[in-house]
């Protein structure tokens, strides 16, 4: 995956967000400095109809395509909400884009050939959670929508790993702000909000929901190391050692202890 760097230069802590300096609407490109190149110019590509040339444009009004593009989403309409606009939906659906492109980067760092995309892990921790079984007080579907959006914001920051060098707190708010880039892109209202509160909500594993998606992404990690021991001959134990111990429900601790007896009766264990 194309990750951030562990570039003390471009990634030290600062008491200024990256974005919180700049102007609203127009954003140069210099003041992404986590982001590789292809991905700063795909994310301007995306958010302006007309790009102009090293600059961003956030704000929906400045989109001159689509009929009603320049409708803000939380404006209101007789007490209803109006719809994101096919404009501000596209972009936000072409900037996901490269979740479905970029290679999820431990698989990467271990040579896996044709490794699963940030998308691909997130597709089956929807299904994680669309086939569990019910949970008391646990809301199925809310857990659906938390595994597609869990990773949303690598959409720009990509994949950051522990091996980039970049401390917790950090890539969290870098993730914070690239997710809050990409609700304007949405142009606000209910479904971006939507957005940002089951992000934050997995962020800071503040819910039983929470708990039991988390455990689907270090389940379904674990479920693909499996997979590529078998299928390319390696063993990738740090995968299984670093969620050893770590699962929070009982959901999560079975289906790990599954994938674990299957590992060792493959290994001769």
């Amino acid at each position: 995956m194309m990750a951030v760097k562990a570039n003390p230069n471009s990634l030290s802590l600062s008491s200024t967000h990256y974005y919180s300096s700049f102007p609203v609407h127009r954003i140069s490109l210099k003041s992404f400095p986590f982001l590789p190149d292809f991905q700063c110019r795909n994310l301007v590509w995306a958010c302006s109809k007309k790009p102009i040339s090293g600059s961003l444009n956030l704000d929906p009004s400045f989109s001159n395509s689509g009929s009603g593009s320049s409708q803000k989403m939380d404006s209101m309409n007789d007490g209803v909400e109006v719809s994101s606009s096919p404009s501000n939906a596209i972009d936000f659906l072409t900037l996901c884009h490269s979740l479905k492109t970029t290679k999820r980067k431990g698989w990467v760092n271990h040579a896996i050939k044709g490794p699963e995309s940030i998308a691909d892990h997130m597709y089956r921790m929807s299904l994680m959670a669309l086939i569990a079984g019910d949970l008391p007080g646990v809301n199925r579907e809310r857990c659906i929508k938390m595994a597609i959006v869990h990773d949303i914001a690598e959409a720009i920051v990509g994949d950051i790993t522990p091996s980039d060098g970049v401390p917790k707190a950090e890539k969290s708010r870098l993730e914070q702000a690239a997710l809050t880039e990409m609700c304007k892109v949405l142009g606000g209202g209910m479904r971006a909000e939507e957005i940002k509160e089951l992000w934050q909500e997995y962020e800071n594993n503040a819910s039983l929901e929470a708990n039991l998606v988390k455990d689907f992404d270090k389940v379904e990690m674990i479920l693909q190391a499996l997979e590529y021991e078998s299928e390319h001959g390696k063993v990738l134990d740090e995968f299984f050692f670093s969620t050893a111990g770590k699962f929070q429900t009982e959901t999560g601790k079975s289906w790990a202890a599954e994938i674990h007896s299957r590992r060792n009766s493959r290994l001769g264990k």
